[in-house]
């Protein structure tokens, strides 16, 4: 018969081997788990290991309640889960339609509905498979009117996920961070890093994972989105402090192909006198892949090109990539110590891109020591302090995810928690040396990845304002996600003609657009593109070089615009310093949606073409081809007008023009970030 049992932080259910375990897990937080097979220890998933809170357990008859301050669930004798606010309010119910449960009803609007059904269908559903997993199942009902926001960066331009179906997995330009914050007044982690689908249609809500052991997820409740995400913060962790010289200009193109050719662009930087935070060395400035080293041939000297950039005030930013060449000089170790990722059928090549290769394997400790002992014997002590991690998902030439395992277990399992590893591996070598403030840039991230300095970039992007629309929308969802430094290719990565007057409009409004994200950063493979000198060298395929990526590249009305935002953003440094203060100590995002900051606004619900820079730069990107006025929405209090130091009410939608050389941007009466505009001004 049906079991219902009680410990001192947790309440659990059982029949026929069937289990539900529901425990007391951070501030007004609940962790469920569940299996059909025996029960093992918890693993941590992307949960961090925190003290314990002690919950307020009841048990009335053939249900039992765990309330942990504003959250509480309730389990009857059935297993069947709902978890209620603080005030009593239903947040979240499993769906069940089966013709032996109990009679169980719920009120829509008028409408009381009654779930005894033939269908048959589950709360929860487990289909073993061969090899001790099974293809896992959760069903949520409907809550009529719901938005949802988060899980992580999708290529479309939804910002409100209601009525969306997401594939849970990694993918070029694509990010699964299953973290969902819901209008209603909770937050739920997808505990599993498991190939998958989340399904938020207006029929009900179901959770997929392709292959798992059990059911693993998080949930809090919060009376607004910032409560909700700061206790997500503090079970996920939070960013390290940003080191202050990033929050300036980061200039990158594929690729500089030469030390001189990189220090030349510092330092023209330098004789236009423009700060210039980061230059970046891109891919293939290695011999062969996996040897994660310069080429000596076209980078002679490291230190003295590091030495030389740091007394400019720049840093030097190189590009790692997780392939491996079976030519490389570290491939015969890495094969055999097992640190490679495994095809489990055909001919073992996973990517090839200029060359046959096997990822890394970061999921295996000793795989990640590897790679950062490599960097840093062969960059870091020449003076190279950051990293850029690319290929981070992994971008597997086909994404067959049945056909690959990590040490970590079958990619179908835990492929989505590679990006994680990997960022973990820079973050554990720097924080080993001492670092306590440091940034890898990443091409994705999981759950957690904030907390191991990953600053994500959305990939591979086109160039247009159709692009350019899903990264506002991809970069907003990963703060709801839990992900605060987010950045993109300003003016997107693929295509984009130095002398295209069209280009020129978008590079404009994509990069006035940047100076108001966490990291202003330049990157891109510009037309027209230069194919190598030798298509071969030492058999190794050579890489070609896209046209000039620099402020200056695309005409000097182009670059008049741009340097001006520039300095801009170095005015706003101070702001944006205290900006990363508290995604540090809270987890609040620098970017965020308008609910964010005004969630008692009905409206701050529904506008989805404007955001909170912190909680005074209220910003309003042009993100299409020849508009030069929008409208903005202000919340109800007192704005000023960034450009022209004009006061306007708020509590109302304005006009606002929008020449070429400036987007809307307002700030809020008396913060003293008006004074950056000012100074632009004067």
């Amino acid at each position: 018969m049906e079991t219902l049992t009680h410990e001192e932080r947790a309440i659990a259910w059982t029949y026929d081997g069937d289990w539900v375990r529901i425990e007391a897990y951070g501030p007004n937080g609940l962790r469920l788990r569940a299996s059909t097979f025996a029960q093992r220890p918890a693993s941590p998933g992307a949960l961090l290991d925190i003290a314990p809170v002690t919950p307020t357990i009841e048990r009335d008859g053939a249900v039992a309640r765990i309330r942990n301050g504003g959250i509480t669930a309730e389990l009857d004798l059935q297993g069947r889960v709902r978890f209620l606010d603080g005030h009593g309010r239903l947040l979240l119910e499993e769906k069940w339609r089966q013709r032996d449960t109990v009679a169980k009803f719920w009120t829509i609007g008028s409408e009381t509905v009654d779930t005894i059904s033939a269908l048959g269908l589950a709360g929860r559903e487990f289909r073993p498979l061969p090899g001790g997993a099974a293809r896992i199942t959760v069903r949520f009902e409907a809550k009529p009117g719901e938005r949802l926001y988060g899980m992580g960066q999708y290529q479309q331009p939804n910002l409100d996920l209601a009525g969306c179906v997401l594939e849970l997995a990694q993918r070029n330009s694509q990010a699964s961070v299953p973290f969902v914050v819901s209008s209603h007044g909770y937050g739920l982690l997808w505990n599993s890093p498991a190939i998958g689908e989340a399904c938020f249609a207006a029929n009900g809500v179901v959770w997929t994972s392709h292959a798992a052991h059990e059911i693993d997820y998080w949930i809090t409740a919060g009376d607004t989105p910032a409560q909700i995400v700061r206790q997500y913060a503090q079970v996920t962790g939070t960013p390290p402090m940003m080191p202050d010289f990033a929050l300036g200009l980061w200039q990158s193109k594929l690729r500089y192909r030469t030390q001189d050719e990189l220090l030349a662009v510092a330092r023209t930087y330098r004789d236009h006198g423009i700060p210039l935070a980061v230059i970046v060395a891109d891919f293939f400035h290695w011999p062969v892949q996996g040897d994660w080293r310069f080429d000596s041939r076209e980078w002679p000297d490291p230190a003295a090109m590091c030495a030389e950039l740091k007394a400019m005030g720049t840093e030097l930013m190189v590009s790692v990539w997780p392939t491996v060449d079976a030519r490389s000089e570290n491939y015969q170790a890495l094969v055999e110590r097992g640190y490679l990722v495994r095809a489990n059928r055909g001919v073992d090549v996973q990517q090839e891109f200029l060359g046959n290769t096997r990822f890394l394997d970061v999921t295996h400790p000793g795989a990640r020591d590897f790679l950062w002992q490599t960097l840093k014997r062969n960059y870091g002590d020449k003076g190279v302090r950051l990293f850029w991690l690319d290929e981070a998902e992994p971008e597997y030439g086909a994404y067959d995810f049945d056909n690959y395992r990590y040490h970590a277990g079958e990619v179908l399992a835990v492929g989505n928690a590679y990006p994680f590893h990997y960022a973990q591996a820079l973050h554990d070598g720097l924080s080993g040396q001492g670092e306590t403030e440091m940034v890898s840039l990443v091409r994705c991230a999981w759950a957690g990845s904030q907390r191991y300095g990953a600053l994500v970039w959305s990939g591979d992007i086109h160039s247009s304002f159709t692009a350019m629309r899903n990264q506002f929308s991809a970069g907003l969802n990963m703060a709801m996600a839990g992900i605060p430094w987010w950045t993109t290719d300003i003016g997107g990565f693929h295509g984009g003609h130095v002398e295209d007057p069209a280009f020129h409009e978008l590079m404009i409004r994509w990069f006035q657009w940047a100076v108001f994200t966490p990291v202003l950063r330049m990157h891109g493979h510009r037309d027209p593109i230069t194919p190598p000198a030798e298509p071969f060298r030492d058999g190794v395929a050579q890489c070609d070089t896209g046209a000039g990526n620099e402020l200056w590249s695309f005409g000097e009305d182009v670059f008049a615009i741009l340097r001006r935002l520039a300095a801009l953003r170095e005015r706003l440094r101070p702001y944006v310093a205290e900006l990363m203060r508290t995604a540090h100590e809270t987890g609040d995002p620098p970017m965020r949606p308008m609910f964010y900051d005004f969630p008692e606004h009905p409206r701050s619900w529904e506008v989805d073409d404007q955001y909170m820079f912190g909680p005074d730069l209220l910003v309003a990107p042009v993100m299409a081809a020849g508009i030069v006025e929008r409208e903005v929405w202000l919340p109800e209090g007192d704005w000023i007008d960034a450009w022209t130091g004009r006061p306007e009410a708020g509590g109302k939608t304005t006009r606002c023009a929008a020449p070429i050389e400036r987007l809307p941007v307002f700030v809020r009466a008396g913060a003293l970030v008006a004074q950056a505009f000012a100074d632009s001004l004067a």
